[in-house]
């Protein structure tokens, strides 16, 4: 009896408490004569045993500090215009309402752009066609649960498109003003989409108090949402008995629930819109300082690093390998002539290589450029292990050294330094040649997809396409014009899973292949079956049928539209990237799997539920 007792006082109990990544309480006076205080993992940072439940009772004063990732790529970016393109530039003084910003957007042009990045914004970018600022905020705040659940979406774009009439729901004549939400809801067409417009429908139409409509708030703050069911009845009984119409008052007590998931009010929107609006016209504008910038934040955003080193390619930017005399730990900028900057490597993206050995290396070299392997071992102490890192990255490429010959190389380098009486301290001793057989360019593209998690040499699908000849694939860039409903397969590499938490089990998956990137979409009872392939398989081929969702009439950008293709099957072809290194035939037909992995769990919120395969891996 004990335990249930127990048990039943832990229900709707946070599963785990976890501090805030930032921000601080101020009290009248020392804050340890209040609260106690805990030393946090990290050294230097501390915690309060309070929640901000209990602050709130106690009336004192929190505030949160927003850290997000983006900043930090944008503070990179501004840095790297100022250093390489002579313009000082900030998030006040970046020029505002750019028409061809909007157009890039518009044309669903947004790999790295701050949230519209997420397969929901991006989808929903053609649909929308924002062309000014207050369409960015309102595009943050509408791929959220609060307006999907309350089946508000639909209906502001049937508006936006001229399709429907703007209108405001009203009160029966005998109990208010016809006009009485206008004020709320004509910013947005009449049709509820931030957070405290829904709080103020409460208390307009359902005349809920000050005291109520606190309640509320709380009550969708809650965790688990505690106490929020008592306001259900409360809001449509009222909403109703004042002539509302019962579907309006249900769908807006449907996006309140769906606002204490995860929604956004206005202000939270606009911020997040100005983040939107600056990477995307750094995209624009400044491709290779963009590219540099995400890849120096890393990790970040929805997009694994070789996406955004594949789409700043697309833009124009040549993108050079590291190398053990031109890296940086950070990705840096190469002059590439008339003006323009190529894009090098940093040290950071060598897969297992420290940031205190790639700090070592380029602060040796400020001696002089590296002539042998020995010399860069002897003046920069780095261990054997991590020189094989960077041969296997073919970061050696400015000694003559290719991949191979690096690896013979760093092989016949001591394992331990040698005593201080037989080290010739200055002395290069030229390391003898061998001749060795080239590397074959498929093995060279798997290899760098384990070292870099990309491969600057060639995709992997350019190398197998005439494997699948006569199969019917297509090409991911094909799948975008290809007609809704038709049936089609593709075969890549998987980049990406995600599990939203508002899309009822759906999986998505981003494939990508030698012309482009495609959006796979699973049906729960599809992925269940083909659970293991999906989750498993680094190559695989989807069929299925292509869905198109057209973008609306006019606007800005092109008339295109998004394409997914909707799963019935997968086949694991993750053996033919084996046999693209050691020459085996392939037949060009996978294998069916549905193995039984335990049940994947929905991660994040709707926009970063998202997990990254690196490369080949």
């Amino acid at each position: 009896m004990r335990a249930l007792h127990l048990a039943n006082a832990l229900i709707g109990f946070p599963r785990h408490l976890a501090q805030h990544v930032g921000g601080f309480v101020l009290t009248r006076g020392a804050l340890d004569e209040t609260v106690p205080i805990g030393n946090a993992a990290m050294a230097e940072r501390t915690f309060i045993e309070w929640d901000k439940d209990d602050i709130s009772v106690l009336g004192l004063l929190k505030v949160d500090v927003l850290a997000l990732g983006m900043l930090t790529a944008l503070h990179k970016a501004f840095d790297l215009v100022g250093k390489h393109h002579g313009r000082a530039l900030t998030l006040g003084t970046l020029p505002r309402e750019e028409a061809a910003v909007y157009d890039m957007l518009c044309n669903g042009d947004s790999v790295g752009v701050f949230q519209l990045e997420s397969r929901a914004q991006a989808t929903m970018l053609p649909r929308l066609k924002p062309c000014s600022f207050r369409d960015l905020a309102i595009q943050m705040a509408i791929v959220r649960p609060g307006p999907v659940q309350g089946d508000m979406v639909q209906p502001y774009l049937r508006r936006r498109d001229g399709l429907e009439a703007v209108s405001c729901p009203a009160p029966a004549p005998e109990h208010g003003p016809a006009g009485e939400l206008e004020p709320i809801l004509a910013k947005t067409l009449g049709v509820p989409l931030f957070q405290e417009q829904a709080l103020h429908i409460a208390i307009v139409a359902a005349r809920f108090t000050p005291t109520e409509a606190d309640g509320l708030r709380r009550a969708m703050a809650a965790s688990r949402r505690r106490g929020l069911q008592a306001y259900e009845g409360m809001m449509t009984q009222r909403m109703t008995a004042r002539g509302y119409d019962p579907g309006f008052a249900k769908r807006c007590f449907e996006q309140i629930k769906g606002f204490g998931e995860y929604g956004f009010p206005e202000s939270h929107a606009t911020s997040f819109a100005l983040l939107a609006y600056a990477s995307a016209w750094l995209k624009r504008h400044y491709p290779d300082v963009f590219c540099a910038a995400l890849l120096n934040a890393q990790p970040l955003g929805f997009h694994a690093p070789a996406q955004i080193v594949r789409d700043a390619r697309e833009h124009g930017v040549e993108v050079r390998e590291p190398d053990i005399n031109r890296s940086h730990w950070d990705c840096t900028l190469e002059a590439a002539g008339e003006g323009r900057y190529a894009v090098r490597l940093g040290l950071r993206m060598i897969d297992g290589l420290s940031q205190n050995a790639g700090q070592a290396l380029v602060e040796a070299r400020r001696e002089g450029l590296f002539r042998t392997v020995e010399e860069l071992r002897r003046r920069s102490g780095l261990p054997v292990d991590a020189l094989e890192k960077l041969a296997a990255a073919d970061a050696f490429r400015s000694l003559g050294h290719d991949r191979r010959q690096a690896h013979v190389a760093v092989r016949s380098v001591p394992k331990a330094k040698p005593l201080p009486l037989f080290e010739h301290v200055g002395e290069v001793v030229p390391e003898p040649t061998m001749s060795l057989p080239d590397m074959a360019l498929a093995e060279e593209t798997v290899v760098d997809s384990h070292a870099l998690g990309q491969s600057l040499k060639a995709h992997p699908m350019e190398l197998l396409r005439p494997r699948y000849a006569g199969l019917g694939i297509r090409t991911c860039a094909s799948l975008q014009t290809a007609v809704d409903g038709v049936r089609a397969s593709v075969i890549g590499v998987v980049l990406a899973h995600q599990r939203p938490e508002n899309a009822g089990g759906v999986v998505f998956l981003t494939l990508e292949d030698e012309t482009g990137t495609a959006s796979i979409m699973f049906w729960p009872s599809v992925f269940e079956k083909y659970r293991a392939a999906v989750m498993e398989g680094r190559l695989v081929r989807i069929e299925g049928r292509v869905q198109r969702l057209e973008a609306r009439p006019g606007g800005r950008g092109s008339s295109g539209s998004a394409v997914h293709l909707v799963a019935v099957r997968i086949l694991d072809q993750t053996p033919d990237l084996k046999r693209l290194t050691d020459g085996q035939p392939s037949p060009g037909s996978g294998r069916d799997r549905a193995a039984s992995l335990p049940a994947r769990k929905p991660q994040g919120r709707p926009a970063r539920a998202a997990s990254r395969s690196r490369g080949l891996h």
